[in-house]
């Protein structure tokens, strides 16, 4: 007996990748068009739309007058849209994007008519634990992956609670579009389906279609020749949901509670974590400073809410996986640069308001969720002899920008000053005069140190220590990767900077800052009274190509275990500190190498020491080094000649912009203590107090 197939028709809706969103769109109107004339003309019975709605609502602006056709054959069970409202990376995403990603599709989606939702996770990069958290909160309880399962996990099986589908073979099996003869295309499909049968019951599911791909129109007599040819399966044309239905007892026999980001069989391109660190720094600083804009918008009552989710949107088509990523074309990223600065033109100028609307004076609100105590950092053009001066610069008054009856001139462009003060338990939401700083201290600085009474610096010839036995160290090495993977060589163990001279450059009762001039760029390290944390700032022109600059801490102990951030959360993690992906570079085709890196979103904490970052979103584990990225440098979205990966992971196309060339940014902060360090310095990092 022959067994039963569910194949549905989809087609996966990159917005932007190897080509840009406006060149896409235009090639979604006629995917599309063909989808909607199959289904209107009953010779397709259903459509499955990748479990986004960004895609439609990009074809339905153009395509105003097929709403109603739209609308009819999702209510006919036809065609299926959302949750999503874009299909964002996983890692690269916090739980507050995410949570909008949902409340934004799903909005769009029920609107339409759609009341069938499945967690589509089909392409994302591995899979985050915390994915099913945030599903059951919006009643999701179907989800369907792929990349990062091991070769033990079945077709069905429950993850993290949630009944899922391991897509076993993948989400591109385009061999009906395949310029085969439909001898060629039966036993193509035949061999793919016994892989998948293997890790099956009676039922399998096979997605037919592939990458921004349309629908064959004689898709229903090539199924008919095929099945005529095929021993052992029969297809039949469904919906994820059929699927769902007839294995639905299947799920409860076997359970995984963990992340999936296995790599043995499938790739999970774990280089994207480093990949253009500039698109990772926007992204960081949007999603910290949106949610913030929301929470003052809403206290003062600027009926700014519509404005908002604008802004949600434009961070949402940023985060879908191959923009976030950092693996597409220059003008791609180019245009999220746009979408990011967009946001936080929005984000300031909801601040800039509310400052207006306060008035003179120093007032501060702390807009965070718990009690702040610590330095303050905030810019105003008047004179403030009491407070410590930190910077300035040439501008315009904030209150004259503000002011919808005056307009700037020239006359009014003035020094405005950047000030650094301090609070104790201020609570959320409690507006307070921020002139008051004590005259009390506990920084010491000198030309080669810097500390206060809870941590130290200390430059002694060519070593940087940390509390006197932890050592920094910078290291530059060559790297042949791409936008998806490094590409480390065998016997390359990098060039270290070495230290040329250091000296203070800041001094003060409430911050005090070194500078280490090395070989490589200038190290700016920063201590503030009473803090657990050094914050280190590097800016630098990048000049060189294929390469990839480390900062790596050479701690105490071996590392077995991390601890670090995923969706506003701290997992743990196990490492083979002696693993080493140099003596493990791949020979055999379609082998992607096995790493010791690993994605965080702000945080990583080994062996009593913890780093907190502003847009590097990796780090990597071997003996007992803990290492993070301050740059890597490639040139091409995907080489067919990495040495990590030895198949193409996408198209080999040249792009200038993923060389870093120029300026680059790095900002950190680390400090020396237990893991609960994330949860006291948190909100020292990323601070929400607003002047």
């Amino acid at each position: 007996m022959k067994k039963k197939v569910i194949a549905y028709l989809h087609t996966h809706w990159d917005r932007e990748w190897y080509r840009e969103y406006e060149v896409f769109r235009i090639r979604l109107l006629r995917v599309f068009d063909n989808v909607l004339n199959l289904l209107e003309n009953n010779q397709i019975p259903s459509f499955y739309f990748d479990g986004q709605t960004a895609a439609i609502e990009d074809y339905l602006e153009i395509r105003p007058e097929k709403l109603d056709l739209v609308k009819q054959l999702i209510a006919d069970k036809r065609l299926f849209i959302g949750p999503f409202y874009t299909l964002v990376d996983e890692y690269l995403t916090d739980k507050n994007s995410f949570e909008h990603n949902l409340q934004i599709g799903l909005e769009y989606a029920k609107n339409l008519g759609c009341t069938d939702f499945i967690g589509y996770l089909a392409d994302t990069f591995g899979h985050s634990k915390q994915i099913c958290k945030v599903f059951k909160e919006f009643n999701i309880d179907k989800c369907v992956v792929w990349r990062g399962c091991p070769d033990e996990i079945p077709s069905e099986f429950t993850y993290n609670g949630i009944d899922t589908v391991n897509l076993v073979r993948g989400y591109f099996m385009d061999f009906f579009s395949a310029p085969f003869d439909i001898d060629k295309k039966a036993k193509s499909i035949e061999e793919n389906l016994d892989k998948i049968a293997k890790k099956s019951g009676d039922v399998l599911l096979m997605p037919i279609g592939a990458d921004h791909l349309g629908v064959e129109l004689d898709i229903q007599s090539q199924i008919l020749e095929v099945n005529s040819r095929l021993k052992n399966y029969e297809i039949v044309l469904g919906s994820p949901f059929d699927y769902f239905n007839l294995v639905k007892n299947n799920f409860k026999n076997y359970q995984w509670n963990d992340e999936l980001r296995d790599n043995s069989i499938t790739f999970i391109l774990p280089g994207c974590y480093s990949s253009r660190l500039d698109i990772k720094r926007l992204n960081l600083l949007c999603c910290h400073k949106l949610p913030l804009a929301d929470k003052l918008q809403k206290h003062f009552n600027l009926n700014y809410d519509k404005l908002i989710k604008y802004a949600y949107k434009l961070l949402l088509q940023n985060q879908a996986h191959d923009g976030i990523c950092g693996c597409s074309t220059d003008d791609v990223h180019s245009e999220n640069i746009m979408r990011y600065k967009k946001i936080l033109q929005i984000t300031q100028t909801i601040v800039d308001e509310v400052r207006f609307k306060l008035g003179t004076g120093v007032l501060g609100i702390n807009i965070g969720d718990k009690p702040y105590s610590g330095i303050v950092q905030f810019e105003a053009v008047e004179d403030y002899p009491k407070l410590v001066k930190f910077t300035s610069r040439k501008g315009f008054d904030n209150n004259i920008l503000q002011d919808t009856q005056k307009i700037p001139v020239t006359e009014d462009y003035s020094d405005i000053y950047t000030y650094l003060t301090e609070v104790e338990n201020m609570q959320p939401t409690e507006l307070r005069d921020l002139a008051q700083v004590s005259d009390e201290s506990d920084i010491e600085i000198t030309d080669n140190s810097l500390s206060n009474s809870k941590i130290s610096l200390k430059v002694i010839g060519n070593n940087i220590l940390i509390n006197s036995d932890i050592q920094l160290e910078f290291v530059d090495y060559v790297d042949n990767g791409d936008s998806y993977n490094e590409g480390p060589i065998f016997d390359d163990y990098g060039i270290s900077a070495d230290i040329i001279a250091t000296k203070k450059v800041f001094e003060s009762k409430l911050r005090a800052t070194l500078k280490i001039e090395t070989s490589f760029f200038d190290v700016l390290v920063s201590v503030d009274k009473n803090s657990e944390l050094l914050d280190f700032k590097i800016d630098w022109i990048n000049e060189d190509k294929n390469h990839l600059i480390q900062a790596k801490f050479i701690l105490n102990n071996k590392i077995e275990k991390t601890f670090s951030e995923d969706f506003n959360e701290l997992i743990e993690r196990e490492f083979d500190y002696t693993y080493d992906i140099r003596k493990n570079l791949p020979k055999e085709k379609g082998r992607e190498a096995k790493t010791n890196t690993a994605p965080m979103q702000r945080f990583v904490w080994a062996n009593d020491f913890g780093i907190f970052t502003k847009g590097i979103t990796q780090y990597e584990v071997f003996e007992n080094i803990l290492s993070i990225p301050l740059l890597r440098a490639t040139g091409v979205i995907s080489n067919p000649y990495n040495s990590s990966r030895t198949t193409p992971a996408g198209p080999p196309l040249e792009v200038n912009d993923l060389q870093q060339l120029g300026r680059n940014i790095v900002e950190f902060s680390v400090y020396n203590g237990d893991v609960d360090g994330y949860n006291r310095n948190l909100d020292k990092v990323f601070n929400s107090v607003i002047y």
